[in-house]
């Protein structure tokens, strides 16, 4: 769904689809006509927005399609597929998404500091007022971070500001939540899990070059210590399929989890090509194969992702 122009992402699937089913099509939806990836796709389907597309329509657009998975990629349209996944498996229809409890838990940036600091996990402080950032600890830093409560991304965040422009930069935003600003080097972890929701692998990137909230250059590193963290709570709270963590390790070497988003990334790709093979193992377990038979083979040589623009001549 919503495939816009995740062109690496269609190809990735595109990838696992012909390795997992030979000769299948390759569905792209999309509200828009003008959507760059319907030309990296075998069929496009201009499709209503979500608040208009009731359940029985999409099951019956995927019954006369023979479309029997759906892998959603859109912050937006997390929360629809995990509420009506279990009647889409009912038909036939098989969904990557997390339940409805861990979706509304990663979209909600206030209530995840909360529920995982009640289970001890090392994650940023957040707040609904600034003032409650504690500063008579090593977060008296004087610059803090202020971003939207609800929906994934940091897009819009205001970022290593002053106690004054946090709030003024506040007064633009919806649900605003403040949080210390931690220097340190930012982490992406990838995780795909079952959907008895057991973690198959976990696979660490370094965000060396960050634009609009996603990695541009990302390299692949070897970190067993936050591979355990992110696999252990993503297994606590139900998560299913893929999804990434975001955190901070300061120069102490203490983590600092930032959140966590229930889809595929921009820069996931990485993974993928490290040997977490997502896609290839959710097609696989929903035509029934046991993901016990299938194993996480990591790359024994570090790689490096770099995003560009690339022409398609047609």
């Amino acid at each position: 769904m919503s495939i816009s122009q995740k062109v690496p992402m269609i190809k990735a699937v595109r990838d696992a689809l012909h390795r997992a089913r030979p000769g299948a099509k390759l569905y792209g939806a999309d509200i828009s006509a003008s959507c760059l990836g319907q030309y990296v796709v075998d069929v496009f389907w201009l499709c209503p927005s979500l608040q208009d597309l009731t359940v029985d329509s999409l099951i019956s657009y995927c019954h006369a399609q023979e479309i029997s998975v759906i892998i959603p990629s859109r912050d937006g349209e997390l929360l629809y597929f995990a509420e009506h996944r279990q009647q889409l498996e009912k038909a036939g229809i098989t969904v990557m998404i997390s339940d409805v409890d861990a979706v509304e838990l990663c979209l909600d940036k206030l209530r995840f500091y909360e529920v995982l600091a009640e289970q001890g996990y090392p994650v940023i402080p957040t707040f609904t007022e600034l003032e409650a950032i504690t500063t008579s600890s090593y977060y008296n830093v004087g610059q803090y971070v202020v971003k939207e409560r609800f929906g994934a991304g940091s897009i819009n965040a205001g970022i290593g500001l002053s106690p004054h422009e946090t709030k003024r930069h506040a007064k633009r935003m919806l649900n605003p939540v403040f949080q210390p600003l931690i220097q340190g080097i930012e982490y992406s972890v990838d995780v795909f899990l079952t959907r008895e929701s057991k973690a198959v692998g976990a696979l660490v990137r370094q965000r060396n070059w960050v634009m609009n909230g996603e990695s541009q250059i990302t390299t692949s590193v070897r970190y067993p210590e936050i591979e355990k963290l992110c696999q252990q709570i993503a297994e606590r709270f139900r998560f299913r399929g893929h999804v990434i963590f975001q955190l901070i390790v300061d120069g102490d070497k203490r983590q600092h989890l930032i959140e966590c988003n229930c889809r595929f990334g921009g820069a996931s790709t990485l993974s993928l090509a490290m040997g977490l093979d997502s896609f290839f193992w959710f097609l696989k377990e929903s035509e029934g194969t046991q993901i016990d038979d299938l194993f996480f083979h990591r790359s024994a040589h570090e790689k490096m992702l770099v995003r560009h623009a690339e022409d398609l001549i047609l």
